[in-house]
């Protein structure tokens, strides 16, 4: 009995530990510490935005896993990370980003007020559309490509992340 309750203590202290250090960290920080999101994180560097995202906000940002960037053909990857492109680099990325802190649970609300759709303007000026069916919430971007979101609520001293599968494009 006593390992059983030390085990479900260390691992309650764990789980609380987690959860403390990714609040005291930013967006930024967030995505820096993991490797799903190397990818984005040097895409980020590469378009300038490390301080703009450090800032107060709060955001959502929707954010691609390195897998979802491998879907992206590799020769116009490295294209978009060039100097040269940093400002249609910027308008990607800043497409995954919406003003405000919308939780997981502030977007089932949205979607229920919408009838299962709900449009939301991201940081580049451009719309994104929030979509709900069966199998999910997915991002539909203004080419009609869907993203499926695959975790939820990842929160940051400044907004919060949500995990997508698929790089979305204005």
């Amino acid at each position: 009995m006593k390992k059983l309750i030390l085990t479900i203590t260390t691992v309650a202290l764990f789980l609380f530990a987690a959860k403390t250090t990714a609040q005291n960290q930013d967006v930024v920080d967030i995505a820096a510490s993991n490797k799903a999101f190397s990818t984005l994180v040097t895409a980020v560097k590469a378009a300038g935005l490390v301080d703009a995202l450090k800032m107060e906000g709060p955001y959502t940002v929707f954010a691609p896993t390195n897998d979802a960037f491998a879907k992206i053909d590799q020769n116009t990857l490295g294209a978009l990370l060039k100097p040269e492109n940093k400002s249609k680099l910027a308008t990607i990325l800043t497409y995954h980003v919406i003003k405000g802190k919308l939780t997981a649970k502030d977007v089932v609300a949205a979607l229920k007020k919408g009838n299962g759709k709900v449009t939301l303007t991201t940081l580049s000026g451009s719309e994104i559309t929030v979509v709900q069916n069966d199998k999910g919430i997915w991002l539909k971007d203004a080419n009609g490509n869907y993203s499926m979101i695959t975790k939820t609520d990842i929160m940051g001293t400044n907004g919060v992340i949500h995990v997508i599968d698929t790089v979305v494009m204005p």
